[in-house]
């Protein structure tokens, strides 16, 4: 009889996944017509706006949801991360102002890193609360795994980097009027919106999303080599 339960159990389990994944299939197909349909609306918003109404009209609790959904996600967030190589393998390097680049990708480490550990500070913030905002501008798995080198809440850094995401990807396309070279809103979406800035990116055009997902890589790999060594050293 306990078999059985379990079974069941398991049964049910598998369907609540197929189904949250169907779910956010769904809503990321809708949001991605519906921006191509209507010049600025963000996608990634609009996605999660939709999720949300999906799950009001199912009747499906958020909990649940996440619950089943968080799991596969965030094995596939990995992936993902590494399949980046790709459209930075695309990428024509001829000619490309390596110098520049190097500059302006350094500087948005030490600033993006920095500058919200250094305000957090002012408001006497807490200690891990610091620490977590180091993490704000690279990517989920890579500013986890920074997190845990540093000691700083996971929960608070994942918030940080996905609200600060968020943000960034929704009010890019209102900061880059009048802004015309992709390359530069592109480069720009990466180093501070990291993966939900390459997402709108891509909508932008193919050049600003290769220059998107060459910013949130190489942030990303600077960034988790030098924030544990500075925080080391600074809390020693």
């Amino acid at each position: 009889m306990n078999f059985l339960a379990a079974a069941l159990s398991f049964d049910s389990v598998i369907v609540a996944t197929i189904a949250a994944i169907l779910l956010t299939l769904a809503a990321h197909v809708t949001a991605r017509v519906l921006a191509r349909k209507l010049s600025g609306l963000p996608m990634v918003i609009t996605a999660i706006a939709l999720v949300i109404v999906f799950l009001f009209i199912f009747q499906w609790d958020y909990n649940d949801y996440y619950d089943v959904a968080k799991p596969v996600f965030d094995h596939l967030l990995g992936y993902v991360t590494v399949l980046l190589a790709i459209p930075l393998a695309a990428m024509n390097f001829k000619g490309l102002p390596v110098k520049r680049l190097t500059i302006i990708v350094v500087i948005a480490s030490a600033v993006g890193a920095l500058l919200p550990m250094s305000l957090a500070y002012l408001f006497s913030l807490s200690h891990d609360t610091v620490l977590a905002f180091a993490t704000r501008s690279v990517t989920t798995p890579i500013g986890l795994s920074v997190a845990s080198l540093i000691k700083a809440p996971l929960a608070m850094a994942n918030l940080i980097i996905i609200v600060s995401g968020l943000i960034g990807a929704t009010l890019a396309r209102f900061l880059f009027h009048g802004i015309d070279d992709d390359r530069a809103k592109g480069l720009a979406l990466g180093l501070a919106a990291h993966a939900f800035g390459t997402v709108e990116a891509w909508q932008i055009s193919h050049t600003a999303g290769r220059y998107a997902a060459f910013g949130l890589a190489v942030n990303g790999l600077l960034t988790a080599v030098w924030v544990p060594i500075f925080i080391s050293a600074v809390t020693v």
